[in-house]
């Protein structure tokens, strides 16, 4: 207790710090010639605004709010059908896999030609919260006591009284912390959404409609306001957490799909799960375009996607532009995650060699997990021009704290005795960590990685809608400004694939490198 006060009252040291260093750099306008405002003048702005913020505000905490309640029902749901049946589990393994992968702002637009009124943002809001759930439930319910387990057999209890009387309680702490991730993903889902589509009301709209003024100070307080609703929906379930369970320092969630134990079936049974694994997707896909009844000539299948890009008249021209695009996006892509879980891992493990530092650093890495990127990177505009040190910064800042937050929670988990028995050989504290703690934190480095690839790619397209001109970001733009319906579909289907393979990518490394290491894998 006495620890964690003081950690608490070091980390409130810091923030005052930090905020008097800010607002001596605002008055004297030391950045970007006054581009950072002092939070005194923002504090003032936002006194002037007062009025305009009720019914922006309004507009997000609703749709937010019901995209975190369907998207919440929809993934305890399916991961109780998932805990229950591994079958379903790999039949939907390509969907879940697409629906974590997904840059949102690669399909705000699509949502915004398809769906009308606040669907949009409700439907943006529940897949950001779908999966988090999903996994955290899932996870939480293969893990039940199997000593509590035998206890409800002996008794003649069924499949549905284990599930009740113990899964489902046993698997509270993990739902919560999902719950507790997926509050801020609700939000920033839902101001995507405004962003992207438009509309009069909602912190994305009022952030649009503020581009374009020279008034750095009201583009800050929205997203101060948006960063303090985000962060208040994380607090709000953190303390239901610790009142419920006890007390947890864990503020982010391991990117894997739970693994399948299922025992392998025949040839023919596996290739029938695999096609509708693949299939699946493409079918929900097509099926959503047919539910919605939007004209051909807006709503692209798979089937038009493809003619757009292989087999219509303009389709050499059409791939011509996306390949272009894909050329500027994807090395500042890999460069920003690269970099952005290099810093991760440098400090996370020297956190384990300064144990103070993580302390101090936390507050600075809540604040980040929870601003959304969309409320973050006008800001940066402000302070760094729009040239391509805007991107990379901003793909470093995405990745970087999600993955320090998950290895250093990794770090922190490995076994005090297995790190004393080098220690007992006279080994140094460098020596240590090369033997034993680094290699027993691979498996939160793949964690870590997985959970930054959609993040970077959406940062990149954030950046480069906002502010660079380029890439598959300006591109998705510049189709909505044409009219390009088919061009639209692209990136979007492009982005998606994108990120799904390069989540692949990583899980294949991930599986050959720990099986070499004797490591379980979590996917």
């Amino acid at each position: 207790m006495a620890d964690d006060r003081a950690a608490s009252g070091h980390a409130l040291r810091n923030v005052l710090i930090l905020l008097a260093i800010w607002e001596i750099v605002g008055r004297f306008g030391l950045v970007a010639g006054g581009a950072l405002p002092a939070p005194s003048a923002i504090a003032a702005r936002l006194w002037i605004d007062r009025g305009d913020y009720p019914p922006h505000v309004a507009a997000t905490l609703i749709a937010s709010g019901l995209g975190f309640v369907i998207g919440n029902l929809a993934g305890i749901g399916a991961g109780i059908a998932f805990a229950l049946s591994s079958t379903l589990l790999r039949i939907f393994r390509g969907v879940n896999i697409v629906i974590f992968a997904l840059p949102p702002i690669a399909i705000a637009p699509i949502l915004a030609l398809t769906l009308s009124g606040m669907a949009p943002r409700i439907t943006l809001a529940a897949l950001g919260v779908y999966f988090v759930t999903m996994t955290a439930t899932v996870i939480g319910l293969s893990q039940t006591d199997s000593r509590a387990a035998d206890l409800i057999r002996a008794y003649g209890g069924g499949r549905y009284d284990l599930l009740r009387l113990v899964q489902v309680r046993a698997a509270l702490p993990a739902i919560l912390s999902g719950l507790r991730i997926a509050a801020p993903n609700a939000v920033l889902g839902a101001i995507l959404a405004e962003f992207g589509g438009g509309g009069r009301w909602g912190l994305g709209a009022y952030l649009l409609g503020s581009l374009g003024r020279a008034e750095p100070e009201r583009l800050w307080g929205i997203g101060l306001i948006a960063t303090a609703i985000a962060g208040l929906s994380y607090a709000v379930f953190a303390l239901l957490s610790t009142r419920l369970v006890g007390a947890t320092r864990a503020v982010t969630l391991n990117a894997a799909l739970p693994e399948d134990k299922a025992a392998p079936g025949s040839l023919r049974h596996r290739l029938t799960i695999a096609a509708l694994t693949i299939a699946l997707p493409f079918l929900l896909w097509w099926g959503f375009i047919k539910l919605t009844g939007v004209p051909e000539m807006i709503a692209k299948t798979p089937f038009a996607v493809v003619d757009y890009l292989v087999l219509s008249p303009g389709a050499e021209s059409a791939r011509a532009k996306l390949g272009a695009a894909l050329m500027q996006t994807l090395p500042i892509t890999f460069v920003g995650m690269a970099a952005g879980l290099g810093f991760a891992f440098l400090l996370a493990i020297s956190s384990k060699l300064f144990p103070r530092a993580i302390a101090a650093f936390m507050p600075v890495a809540l604040v980040t997990q929870t601003m959304p990127l969309v409320a973050l990177t006008p800001l940066l505009v402000l302070v760094l021009g729009r040239g391509v040190g805007l991107t990379l910064w901003v793909t470093i800042s995405v990745t970087f704290f999600p993955a320090f937050v998950t290895l250093a929670q990794g770090i922190a988990l490995v076994p005090r005795s297995a790190e004393e028995v080098p220690r007992a050989y006279g080994a140094s504290r460098w020596s240590e960590m090369k033997l034993v703690t680094i290699p027993a934190s691979l498996p939160y480095l793949f964690a870590a990685t997985r959970l930054t690839v959609p993040r970077a790619i959406l940062g990149v397209m954030i950046a480069e809608w906002l502010a660079t001109g380029t890439g598959l970001g300006n591109l998705l733009n510049q189709s909505r400004g044409y009219l390009d319906y088919g061009m639209i579909w692209s990136v979007a289907a492009v982005s998606v694939l994108l990120a799904v393979v390069f989540y692949l990518i990583v899980v294949g490394v991930e599986r050959r490198v720990l099986k070499r290491l004797g490591m379980a894998t979590a996917e």
